[in-house]
């Protein structure tokens, strides 16, 4: 009845046990009232921690731990699979000889967590690890500074890859200064370009290819990653994108990558940040518009290399293969949707779908688009009606939207693009 407070495994057994109240019937504007029943309510601060289930959760998986492979003709795991799964052995690596409570790995997720929670900088951070170093016993796995604590979290596939880039929206790399389209190269880092005292940002980027293979190194997840192909039934009910257009459109184009059936697509979801839902925030409400383009190399170059496909060992079938990822979705509201494709969603041509062919009016300083009839069939009786609308008889066909070469035909005029703010 919605009163009771209970964490989600007791809400599951009580569901599977008892079920759904058979009387309830209230779906929407809930007329309940809440009362918190003492000895029903579960505090979460009271259960234990479990880091590996944490790494699990964070992951998308569950039971990893029985990887061995000692049967004939399984293979090793690779490189990559194995540093996970040894990794995964710390949670039952004691901390110090002795230490039942805490574990290599969730001593030091919970330091750095504490980290966070409380803004302790790196410096403070190195001589509080000093001092645990000297008080406990020797042979302790306590970190040696703080820049050896979160190597564990990046090998765990949780970190993220730092990239340095100016306020133009410039990216550089590690290694080599690239040439800034309005300040030319220099040491950017210390003097700015040219000397200028430029501003710069840090782009995290969260990189794929380590969250996908870690669905295939568990073995539940790696057998439910086949199941598009071995156990959905065609019958023309859509219950998994499996069943969508898209992805039959894609296997038809793409034969050789719809064969392997542990191949992966995505869907790629985009948003912007909300300047005036929340004020509070400590985002900067300033959005890069078009120069998104930039922050989004790193992301195309990971997905390029997925397309040609990554190692990744198979927990489910003991093996190693190479695993192909295409992306064949991308989801955004209609204003990243400009931002993102290089399409206008402002001004007389606004609409992707009717590209030149936008009806559009100007009342005052505002554009209000028409020719929605165009989209009705041929002999829909509102074509011919007056009344209803501008007094016009519309009988014009639906333009066709425009082919992925025509797309690019158009793209081609355009010539030479630079990416950052010294091109509109």
């Amino acid at each position: 009845m919605n009163t009771v407070f209970k964490l989600r495994i007791n809400v599951r057994g009580d569901l599977l046990n008892k079920g759904f109240w058979d009387s309830y019937n209230v779906w929407d504007l809930h007329g309940e009232v809440l009362v918190r029943v003492d000895d029903e309510v579960e505090d979460d601060s009271i259960e234990e921690d479990n880091i590996t289930d944490m790494i699990h959760d964070a992951c998308g998986f569950m039971n990893v731990e029985d990887n061995t492979n000692s049967s004939e003709g399984n293979e090793e795991p690779n490189v990559h699979a194995t540093k996970f799964y040894k990794l995964l052995e710390n949670d039952h690596t004691e901390l110090y000889p002795g230490c039942t409570k805490v574990s290599k790995l969730s001593f030091v997720v919970k330091l750095l967590h504490l980290k966070c929670l409380n803004h302790w900088s790196n410096k403070s951070m190195d001589e509080l690890l000093i001092f645990f170093k000297e008080v406990l016993p020797k042979g302790s796995f306590v970190p040696k500074s703080f820049y050896e604590a979160p190597k564990v979290l990046r090998d765990l596939g949780l970190g993220y890859t730092k990239i340095d880039a100016c306020q133009n929206d410039c990216i550089h790399d590690y290694v080599n200064v690239q040439s800034c389209p309005k300040y030319g190269k220099s040491r950017w880092k210390s003097e700015g370009h040219k000397g200028k005292k430029v501003a710069h940002k840090v782009l995290r980027h969260f990189t794929i290819k380590p969250r996908l293979q870690r669905l295939y190194m568990a073995k539940e997840t790696a057998k439910k990653m086949r199941w598009h192909k071995e156990e959905n039934i065609d019958d023309d009910v859509l219950r998994h994108p499996s069943d969508s257009i898209e992805w039959k459109s894609f296997n038809e184009r793409h034969p050789t990558f719809s064969t392997k059936l542990r191949n992966v697509r995505l869907g790629l979801a985009s948003d912007g940040f909300q300047p005036y839902g929340n004020m509070s925030s400590n985002h900067s409400p300033k959005c890069p518009g078009n120069d998104i383009d930039v922050y989004l190399q790193p992301m195309i170059k990971e997905l390029k290399e997925l397309w040609d496909g990554v190692e990744t060992y198979d927990a489910h079938l003991k093996s190693n293969f190479l695993m192909c990822v295409a992306l064949l979705w991308t989801i955004n509201d209609f204003l990243a949707y400009g931002n993102l494709s290089g399409w206008s969603t402002k001004g007389k041509l606004a609409f992707p779908c009717c590209h030149k062919d936008t009806q559009s009016v100007s009342l005052r300083n505002k554009l209000c688009y028409m020719g929605h009839r165009r989209f009705l069939p041929i002999n829909h009786p509102w074509h011919r009606n007056r009344v209803l609308f501008d007094g016009k008889v519309e009988m014009g066909a639906a333009p066709c939207p425009l082919t992925g070469d025509e797309a690019l035909m158009q793209l081609q005029d355009l010539g030479n693009v630079t990416y950052g703010e010294v091109q509109k």
